[in-house]
């Protein structure tokens, strides 16, 4: 299941309040939050628990997702060449 761009896999806790309702993933941690006013923010976490993004209807306001890059996408990145040295 997708809400607002997170894939929802496991097990997940909706508290439902009066004007909004929240999901907290098997840990505990604050996943999503919307109210009935078009508030929306949603969050993501590390195994440690710490929050490494999150997005409010605003726009993003942490991303500390790690990126994985090819040779080729660094490279254009970089606008040059690149040669792995061995160890």
């Amino acid at each position: 299941m997708k809400l607002k761009g997170i894939e929802l896999k496991g097990t997940y806790k909706v508290v439902y309040y009066n004007t909004s309702f929240e999901v907290y993933d098997e840990k505990g941690n604050r996943s999503y939050y919307e109210d009935s006013y078009g508030y929306w923010a949603k969050w993501e976490y590390d195994g440690k628990g710490d929050v490494i993004y999150c997005e409010d209807k605003g726009g993003i306001l942490v991303n500390k997702r790690v990126k994985e890059l090819t040779i080729e996408q660094i490279e254009k990145l970089l606008g040059y060449k690149i040669k792995i040295k061995g160890e």
